[in-house]
């Protein structure tokens, strides 16, 4: 029971909600269950071609990642439209086998259909992602007339599964979902606490200390996110009004993630004893009260400090208490005001549609990657089309898609070479390579949220165990798989440089112009006198346009999430996490304020306006440009009634720090 409550704390800890296990769940479950139907069948009636099995695993991956509908009815509609498209695209597919040149350009059409028609909604791009995995299958495949039946018998047979062990099996439960993150959010706050604890006990403040302590800041917030996105808040319904159990969760979770920041901000200059740290963590309340009556005339910066811990101990009890209070009912979504039908009025059939210039590049570097892996192997060069129209997923520039690249070629390489090792020692054991396999896969989508390096090492892994027990794995077949990935990687990210190339200035630029333009929308609606849900929320929306400027950053150096990375680019990306932080304290205090018409408060928004007004207009040059960024200002936050008047003068304060080279 201690291994089992140790395990699940960890989970939380690490995932929360447990999205990444439940995910990683559904598309393991789906492949074995569905697999397992087939086999039964080839058994017990009739033998299946390898092609069923093949596609039945394809659509069963797409199935739990591309199908993202609301509702499990329009879910369902997806999964019929889907199958309907999956076996006809390996009907074409038979159909043209004898005709190699014209199934090859037919291929790069659907491509560019599937590519295109991601601009149209969930639906479609689930669609389409189904429709070109299904044609790679029976063109790789090579299925003949014969077996379209047992195709198609594969693929409802994995569609159905999918459906229902979302829906039954592993269903969303939006109470429970939040109730773990809620849960993870706890974790991750005794982690901040242990790491200030630790850092209490050390002599010295180091920079490894500070790191340390963002990198768990970073966590929290990554479960505050994942619990808001449970309540229905915003635009999924009219916003609660204040007293309602949802209302109170949500300024409670908002105060959670901002009191731990005060706490760590604070500490990075003055730390809180060991002692009181500790007290907090065991929660022994008599024992921080002594801690904190110890501390009466010492240093007002460490004051500060306590003051902030206080301060997260009382949101820690709020938010359980808000949690008590919360019923299923209160987190229930209303009905799609439109029946979440996407429009069709954005056809424009125009080189200025994004929509339009991603289709053209990955069909062109789709093409060149066939053309190269046809020059490489006449029967293997789907795994280049593959590569090529992978690398190009979720990415945002082309330095996105060169790290992406990079990844996927450094994953199949380690995974090769795992697998080659694996094969040899299993040596073609039905019975170890199936739950092995079952393993990988599992594993593999656990981490494709947070490495698709990890992914795709685990993918290569199972293809090689797979190889092994069809008795074709050799190093040469697996060399030619890294010969062929290789070339489609290349393929797509020489594309996403040469053709209608997406800068990462570009990117970033737009990044930087939508977080300015959430500050100003939340600097305009204080000015008129705006408190309470409606400012916090655009604090929030804030503090998501921050995390997408970091993003849009991470191709510029290593990895930006946690910006760990000395140097301009460190700097100036830190100055807009402060003046988000800033942000956030004076949306919350915003009620505690002068009144909104008071001339001073008003001028010093006015004044906030003009410089975020400045720094939009220099966009991206501040990442770019050889400066000095203003150090640090040393100011302590106080919690008491003047924070709004503070943080509205610490947004000014850090937002000058990216003009201290003007001054």
């Amino acid at each position: 029971m201690t291994f089992r409550l140790r395990l699940r704390d960890w989970l939380l800890a690490n995932d929360p909600a447990f999205s990444r296990l439940r995910q990683a769940s559904r598309i393991t479950s789906t492949i074995v269950i569905s697999v397992c139907l087939l086999m039964a069948f080839h058994f017990i009636v009739a033998a299946l071609p390898p092609a069923a099995y093949g596609l039945a695993v394809s659509l069963s991956i797409e199935g739990g990642l591309a199908v993202r509908d609301r509702t499990p009815h329009e879910q369902m509609i997806t999964r019929v439209i889907a199958v309907l498209a999956s076996v006809a695209m390996v009907a074409l597919a038979s159909a043209l086998e004898s005709h190699r040149y014209l199934s090859d350009v037919i291929f790069l059409v659907i491509i560019f259909l599937a590519v295109y028609g991601r601009g149209y909604g969930p639906r479609w791009f689930a669609v389409g992602m189904f429709a070109f995995m299904s044609y790679f299958i029976g063109a790789y495949l090579r299925p003949t007339p014969d077996q379209l039946p047992a195709l198609f018998m594969g693929a409802a047979i994995s569609a159905t599964v999918a459906h229902l062990v979302r829906t039954r099996l592993l269903p969303d439960n939006r109470y429970l979902d939040l109730m773990r993150a809620a849960a993870s959010i706890q974790r991750r706050v005794d982690q901040i606490l242990v790491e200030l604890a630790e850092t209490a006990r050390r002599p010295v403040f180091t920079e490894i200390d500070r790191r340390r302590l963002l990198t768990q800041e970073e966590r929290l917030k990554e479960a505050v996110l994942m619990a808001e996105s449970f309540i229905p808040t915003e635009n999924r319904r009219p916003e609660p009004a204040p007293g309602l159990a949802s209302s109170d969760l949500v300024i409670d979770l908002f105060d959670i993630h901002l009191a731990a920041e005060s706490a760590i901000v604070l500490s990075f200059q003055a730390m809180a004893p060991a002692t009181l740290v500790d007290a907090m963590l065991t929660r022994d309340a008599l024992k921080i009260e002594d801690e904190v009556q110890r501390l009466d005339g010492a240093n007002l910066k460490q004051i500060e400090t306590a003051k902030a811990l206080l301060w997260l101990r009382d949101v820690r009890r709020w938010l359980q208490r808000s949690l008590a209070a919360l019923d299923e009912s209160d987190l229930q979504e209303p009905t799609a005001a439109h029946g979440g039908v996407p429009s069709t009025s954005r056809f424009r059939f125009s080189l200025s549609d994004p929509a339009l210039r991603t289709a053209i590049q990955i069909t062109l570097a789709t093409g060149i990657a066939m053309l190269f892996g046809l020059m490489l192997s006449r029967d293997r060069w789907f795994w280049a089309v593959l590569a090529a129209f992978l690398v190009f997923t979720n990415t945002r520039s082309r330095g996105d898609t060169a790290v992406k690249a990079l990844q996927r070629s450094a994953g199949t390489l380690f995974g090769i070479v795992v697998g080659i090792a694996l094969g040899t020692v299993v040596a073609g054991n039905f019975y170890v390579i199936l739950p092995l396999s079952a393993v990988c896969i599992f594993l593999a989508f656990y981490f494709l949220a947070v490495s698709y390096a990890t992914m795709t090492f685990f993918v290569s892994i199972v293809l090689a165990l797979l190889y092994g027990l069809m008795g074709v794995l050799t190093p040469h077949l697996l060399q030619l798989r890294l010969e062929e990935t290789l070339i489609g990687s290349v393929a797509g990210a020489a594309v996403a440089f040469l053709v209608f190339p997406t800068r990462t200035r570009t990117t970033l630029d737009a990044a930087i112009k939508g977080w300015c333009d959430t500050l100003i929308a939340l600097l305009e609606d204080a000015k008129k006198g705006t408190a309470g849900l409606s400012l916090i929320a655009q604090s929030q929306a804030l503090d998501r346009a921050y995390r997408d400027l970091a993003a849009a950053a991470k191709p510029l150096g290593a990895s930006w999430q946690l910006v760990t990375r000395p140097g301009q680019v460190r700097q100036t990306l830190a100055v807009f996490m402060g003046c988000t932080y800033w942000a956030r304290i004076f949306a919350r205090r915003m009620p505690e304020a002068a009144d909104g018409d008071a001339p001073q408060f008003v001028a010093e928004i006015e004044e906030n306006l003009k410089i975020a007004k400045q720094v939009r207009g220099n966009g991206a040059a501040y990442f770019y440009e050889t400066r000095r960024v203003g150090a640090p200002v040393e100011r302590h936050l106080p919690i008491s009634r003047d924070d709004a008047q503070l943080g509205l003068e610490m947004i000014s304060i850090s937002l000058r720090r990216l003009h201290i080279a003007d001054v």
